[in-house]
């Protein structure tokens, strides 16, 4: 398994990146095959399968299955394979038969879900152990589609937005405690619903995240595609029909990302019946119609679930639109080479042995990526200003071939959960230049000369006064921890020292690093950075305290 590295020192500084973005880049550098081709490995699961996503806080995917009364999880174990966790629930009101959202909506190192029902919704919020979970379920009636844990009001704390089928949508707003207050209206008000997927993403790159619906069902004015603007002071405008994506086809779910990396979000808009269409983002807050020619049209497949990755990390991403999988070629076209490669409805996406490609979960089967020679990046991020899984930052990752961007992102496709993570290939490309994050809060963190082929943690805004070499092989197990931590390292350790940090940056332990173990019984139950120096060379790495 590749090393975890946590970077801890950030230069928050703008470095000129936005001004490049408009410029065209030299193709990225390929290797490997066009393709890549996938492994498929049955692992025992109970009840329905909906997510990959860190669950322990370790930043690594899990496999997530959900029955009323039980949360089974497959741990993803550091050195391959899965371990297998079972979390009894109280009787759930609402299962997630429509959809299921993830991330740490209360902040306590944990993640929390959203059973989005046909009746309503219920949350599992983690109990602050990880052995357990709160059910918060409330009386309102809704006919869930699409669910997103996403900041709406940019407060620093996760919010939920649920697409509702059948009455205007709703969302509900977070006091900052972990307290959630149900909202209806205002984000899509179509009195009979028919609002199905929901994408949070900024499209006019103004740092301020929007949300594209794609809609389905009944009259015209039922089923016409909508793009909600944030306008950066709490409210929202639609603008679907200036932006150019008012469109009445019939679709449950899109694919933004920016396929010709130019630096903004593009569209795969999914047909569930009919056309696919695609939509060039023109930079200046429009859209332009661009299928034909595009090579999407060869896909006549419809269904549900699309959602866009890079599989065979060549540094343009990629489309997976119901079982079928589009291969970016850079330039706003793409080559359809592999017909069910993954299942039929996609399922859930993320990197599940760690080896930097992106595997699929469905059915009780993960279907690994055989990958090939290209290079990539793992972004997993931490905010604390800004929300703590950083949903709603915008990422940016710079190599001698151009720029590609990321938007962080709680819920795409429309009934599964994909990883928290960004995932980036990169081609041939041996070094990334710069990776800067852009935070929902405004801060902006840049790192420069940076290998690849390595999973980053970038937590915001984190400074220390010491330069970090973060290319080390620091691990730790157990992680969690319960009462000793042991090391592994790639020196002796002869005259190591470490220091032991709160997730905001307070000093509580300290000491010379003996018979690389540490004693952590009287830490109280959270998530800690341990800091360790040895002849001037500075590792980190983050753990939970059970």
């Amino acid at each position: 398994m590749k090393k975890i590295i946590l970077i801890l020192l950030a230069i928050c500084a703008v470095t000129g990146l936005q001004a490049q973005m408009n410029v065209p880049y030299a193709p990225f550098q390929k290797g490997g095959v066009a393709a890549v081709t996938f492994s498929g490995v049955s692992v025992s699961t109970s009840g329905t399968n909906r997510a990959v996503v860190d669950m322990d806080g370790d930043f690594l995917d899990d496999l997530v299955s959900i029955s009323s009364t039980n949360v089974n999880i497959r741990t993803q174990l550091p050195g391959g394979g899965f371990g297998t966790k079972n979390i009894t629930t109280t009787s759930a009101n609402y299962i997630p038969s429509w959809s299921l959202a993830a991330a740490d909506y209360n902040a306590d190192g944990y993640t929390d879900l959203l059973y989005a029902g046909g009746s309503g919704v219920t949350f599992m919020r983690s109990d602050g152990t990880g052995n357990g979970f709160i059910e918060v379920s409330g009386p309102e009636f809704v006919f869930s589609q699409r669910s997103n844990f996403v900041d709406i009001n940019n407060d620093g704390h996760l919010d939920a937005f649920v697409c509702h089928d059948i009455e205007p949508n709703v969302y509900y707003i977070n006091d900052g405690a972990g307290n959630l207050t149900y909202n209806q209206g205002g984000l899509g008000d179509y009195p009979s619903g028919g609002h199905y997927g929901s994408v949070w993403l900024d499209y006019n790159n103004d740092g301020n995240i929007d949300m594209f619906i794609a809609k389905c069902g009944g009259e015209v004015a039922r089923r016409t595609n909508q793009m909600w603007r944030n306008n950066g002071d709490g409210t929202f405008t639609e603008v679907g029909v200036a932006a150019g994506l008012a469109d009445p086809m019939q679709t449950w779910s899109s694919a933004w990302g920016d396929y010709d990396n130019d630096g903004d979000m593009d569209g795969f808009i999914g047909a569930s019946s009919g056309s696919h269409k695609l939509m060039r983002n023109n930079g200046d807050g429009t859209f332009t119609n661009v299928t034909s020619g595009s090579g999407i049209s060869s896909v006549t497949a419809t269904g549900i679930e699309n959602a866009a990755y890079d599989f065979n990390n060549d540094g343009y991403l990629d489309i997976a639109s119901n079982g079928t999988i589009l291969y970016g070629n850079g330039n706003l076209t793409f080559t359809t080479i592999s017909f069910s490669a993954i299942s039929s409805n996609n399922g859930a996406f993320g990197d599940l042995n760690s080896d930097g490609f992106i595997d699929s979960f469905n059915g009780s089967v993960v279907r690994f990526n055989d990958a090939n020679d290209n290079h990539w990046v793992t972004i997993n991020l931490v905010g604390y200003e800004s929300n703590i899984n950083g949903i709603g930052a915008r990422i940016e990752v710079t190599t001698a071939s151009g720029t590609q961007i990321r938007d962080v992102r709680s819920g795409e496709g429309f009934a599964y959960l994909s990883t928290l993570n960004s995932h980036i290939g990169l081609g041939l490309n041996t070094t990334i230049t710069s990776l800067t994050v852009k935070w929902p809060s405004g801060t902006v963190d840049t790192f420069t000369n940076l290998p690849v082929d390595d999973i980053y943690v970038i937590h915001e805004g984190f400074l220390l006064n010491v330069a970090e070499n973060t290319n080390t092989q620091l691990s730790l197990y157990p992680n969690p921890a319960t009462d000793v931590i042991s090391l592994t390292y790639n020196t002796p350790l002869n005259d190591a020292t470490y220091t032991i940090y709160t997730i905001d940056g307070k000093q509580i332990q300290a000491g010379k690093l003996l018979n690389k173990q540490i004693n952590v019984a009287t830490l109280a139950t959270g998530t800690y950075i341990l800091r360790v120096v040895e002849n001037s060379v500075v590792s980190n790495q983050q753990f939970i305290k059970k």
